[in-house]
């Protein structure tokens, strides 16, 4: 599958399990380690923990595996890593904490640069 068909795999099951602020990173020109980081909020420990479940199982039916998980067994964040695609499912004050978005759209090379 490539990784653009994942992205949507991951999108919709984020969607049928009612995540908030789902946004994708593109971050191909940024690192060679993933090619998509999409970020998305639970409401609760619980509901981010089935975020990333759902989105495991999804992968699963479709005869992927995730490489690893990290997180669930506190569930503020959960992160499941697909190799050419990495899924942050979080609470709203982790990634306020983390600001994931922002870290990943400064350029290489260009933090600080204030021209």
């Amino acid at each position: 599958m490539k990784s653009v068909e994942l992205v949507e795999l991951v999108k919709n099951a984020l969607d049928d399990m009612k995540a908030r602020d789902v946004v994708v990173l593109d971050v191909r020109d940024m690192t060679g380690v993933t090619d998509y980081m999409v970020v998305a909020s639970g409401t609760s420990n619980r509901h981010v923990k089935s975020l990333a479940n759902n989105v495991i199982d999804e992968a699963k039916q479709q005869g992927l595996k995730p490489f690893g998980t990290e997180g669930d067994n506190v569930s503020e964040w959960v992160l499941v890593d697909f190799g050419d695609v990495v899924v942050h499912a979080m609470l709203p004050e982790a990634r306020t904490f983390y600001d994931i978005e922002r870290l990943w759209s400064v350029p290489a090379g260009k933090p600080g640069d204030a021209d």
